[in-house]
């Protein structure tokens, strides 16, 4: 036998050794694929539960009605999903990787039910080109937990030529809590570095689950990198039960004006509004008027980030 043929038989039976050896999740919680299913479930109807036309109170009493529902489907226990949650918690690997496939399988869902390419694209896609473009690059989802390291997910994306002197920035993403206790405390910030050094920027807090929208306006100064993150925190209370936050549907929506809109003077940035959010069980808060938030200040070269 050559060196060579016996160099690739180690190789195969290595990696059969590691698939071997790969600990399995203990039969007293769900498997993987049941997870999967339940949350893919879950998220969907979540989303029915958001529908216009109910008050908070039907929306909770909808959700709770679902999710029983869903429970029964799969022949387990409230007490089985929420002491499943806890185990893969612990695991954020596995996590992860369900995590993942459920986003998926929502994306080609609402291809097959009706959405076209172009609408999800709108979305969910890594670019595109135009006036209004989602120029988002990262991850379609990720979940935090209160615990370092994956409390925080930064994101940098260098600026391209299709960037120009006038453009407005807009992050919006969509967050699910999952809470057994404990207060809700998370952070969202966008940064736009320009040409000159000059920083504008947003921070947000948020604690409920909805949509959050952060918006930069218009600058005559080129961008030339974008930053920005999103932060759980610990909250007040301390607690050991479940705590996660899913962030799924990311734009980074890059928004061009017209030619007739004013420009603004050079090295002043005009007012940053209020974060808008359109949470899943709260009244749509009011939006303050631009002459009613101070002027954000230039700020000098640095590190957009810190932990």
């Amino acid at each position: 036998m050559s060196h060579g043929v016996r160099h690739i038989i180690s190789v195969v039976v290595a990696v059969i050794l590691m698939v071997a050896c790969e600990p399995k999740v203990p039969e007293t919680y769900i498997q993987p694929d049941d997870m999967e299913d339940i949350l893919y479930d879950f998220y969907v109807s979540k989303g029915m539960a958001q529908l216009p036309g109910f008050d908070s109170y039907q929306r909770d009493y909808r959700q709770d009605l679902y999710l029983n529902m869903i429970l029964k489907k799969y022949h387990i226990t409230r007490a089985d999903f929420d002491s499943s949650l806890v185990y893969y918690y612990t695991r954020a690997d596995k996590f992860v990787k369900i995590n993942k496939n459920v986003q998926d399988r929502l994306a080609d869902e609402a291809l097959k039910y009706g959405a076209t390419a172009g609408e999800v694209e709108r979305f969910m896609s890594a670019s595109q080109n135009g006036d209004t473009a989602n120029i988002w690059t990262g991850d379609k989802s990720f979940f935090l937990m209160p615990y370092a390291p994956r409390n925080i997910y930064q994101f940098t994306q260098r600026a391209d030529t299709a960037f120009r002197k006038g453009d407005s920035f807009m992050l919006a993403f969509n967050s699910t809590f999952l809470f057994q206790g404990g207060s809700k405390d998370a952070v969202a910030c966008l940064a736009v570095r320009y040409e000159n050094d000059s920083i504008a920027s947003h921070v947000s807090h948020f604690s409920i689950s909805g949509s959050t929208t952060l918006r930069l306006s218009p600058c005559d100064l080129k961008a030339k990198e974008i930053k920005g993150f999103v932060y759980l925190g610990k909250g007040y209370e301390q607690t050991s039960g479940l705590r996660l936050l899913f962030v799924n549907q990311i734009r980074l929506i890059r928004m061009r004006r017209s030619e007739s809109a004013v420009q603004p003077k050079a090295g002043n940035l005009l007012t940053v509004p209020d974060t808008v959010r359109h949470p899943a069980d709260s009244v749509r808060p009011r939006q303050r008027r631009l002459g009613e938030r101070p002027m954000p200040q230039l700020a000098p070269a640095g590190p957009l980030l810190t932990r």
